[in-house]
């Protein structure tokens, strides 16, 4: 089956994405929290499907975390410190694009931590997650699956692009000769964290695109029943006929090109 056409994307997630708005009215109105995280090897797609996912909603209601690599000040910390800040509150989601996993992934690969301090990491998270949901905290995992073909693709059309080139880091580099290591370690992890109030889901992402409508179609059947009576908005007339914008000192206005 060959790549999913854009203008058949579209016409698929613009109905998810309807239901996406209504999923976090019924989290904003319930005061619920929700934390999904997105795994993943580099060039899967977790950026894409994240904007996917985030593109309609209210952007009040919802924050983006994409950590860069500890300071030293972090790395002195209770190794899940410095998650626990994005932590959404009452009414909010927060999507990971990588999370606290980042020790039993590229740490653990690339021998960024001790096998003491990952066998440690393996034994807390349950723990830390079951805190998590007996706060009332929803959360799931999702893990982007894709062949290393079809990631070489992705990492050759990053190095030819320079509005991409900067996704690729010289970890990611390295990290392309350790493919086999990464899915030895995605299994370990999933054997040693999926639980049924922190469940971890894999996805196909050799097509970004329908991986991405499987994943929101996912996300919304996972959560609960989340009926919300919307309240229809009828707008009331002007008073008066709509006005020009007028500004005190014209010469401000910025050029216009097209």
């Amino acid at each position: 089956m060959g790549e999913m056409k854009r203008k058949d994307y579209e016409a698929a997630l613009e109905p998810l994405q309807r239901e996406l708005v209504d999923a976090q009215r019924w989290i904003m109105q319930e005061g619920k929290r929700l934390v999904v995280l997105f795994e993943g090897r580099d060039a899967a797609g977790k950026g894409g499907v994240i904007k996917a996912i985030s593109q309609q909603l209210n952007t009040r209601g919802y924050r983006i975390v994409a950590l860069s690599k500890p300071s030293e000040q972090e790395r002195g910390q209770w190794y899940f410190q410095r998650y626990v800040e994005h932590l959404p509150s009452a009414g909010e989601i927060t999507l990971f694009d990588r999370s606290w996993y980042n020790r039993a992934g590229v740490e653990k690969v690339m021998g960024f931590c001790s096998d003491a301090e990952y066998r440690q990491f393996l034994e807390q998270t349950p723990a830390f997650e079951r805190l998590l949901s007996d706060s009332g905290t929803l959360l799931v995992k999702y893990w982007l699956a894709v062949d290393q073909a079809q990631q070489e693709e992705r990492f050759a059309e990053r190095a030819a692009d320079p509005l991409k080139r900067w996704k690729i880091s010289p970890i990611d580099i390295a990290a392309r000769e350790k493919y086999a290591d990464y899915g030895k370690a995605r299994d370990a992890m999933i054997a040693a964290t999926h639980a049924p109030n922190a469940p971890w889901f894999l996805v196909d992402f050799n097509d970004q695109r329908t991986g991405r409508l499987n994943l929101i179609r996912h996300l919304l059947h996972w959560l609960p029943d989340r009926k919300v009576p919307e309240k229809p908005l009828k707008l009331p007339k002007l008073k008066r006929e709509p006005r020009r914008e007028q500004v005190a000192d014209p010469s401000r206005w910025v050029e216009s090109h097209w």
